[in-house]
């Protein structure tokens, strides 16, 4: 059984608010680092890439200081972090 963590949030511009929990689909994002020429101390280059799928979010209880419509605007590129053998499953 898990058991539910109760969350708070300072206030910040915006105010508290909550997202119930949700099961929905974009694309999601990984960046690998590798080193440039081959060298161990050289530079490090970004890798992305992404697929699609279904994943969850569980119940969050938060406040920022960016605005609610950035808030909804922005999320599909953001980071998620989620177990891909179950991604809609995850807690």
């Amino acid at each position: 059984m898990v058991e539910e963590t109760r969350q708070r949030a300072e206030a910040g511009d915006e105010p508290t608010h909550t997202h119930e929990e949700v099961v929905h689909a974009h694309d999601h994002y990984h960046v690998s680092h590798h080193h440039r020429d081959g060298m161990v101390m050289g530079e490090w280059e970004h890798r992305t890439y992404w697929h699609t799928h279904g994943h969850n979010h569980s119940t969050l209880t938060h406040s920022h200081d960016y605005s609610r419509e950035d808030e909804e605007r922005d999320h599909d590129h953001e980071a998620h972090i989620h177990d891909h053998s179950s991604p809609a499953e995850s807690h």
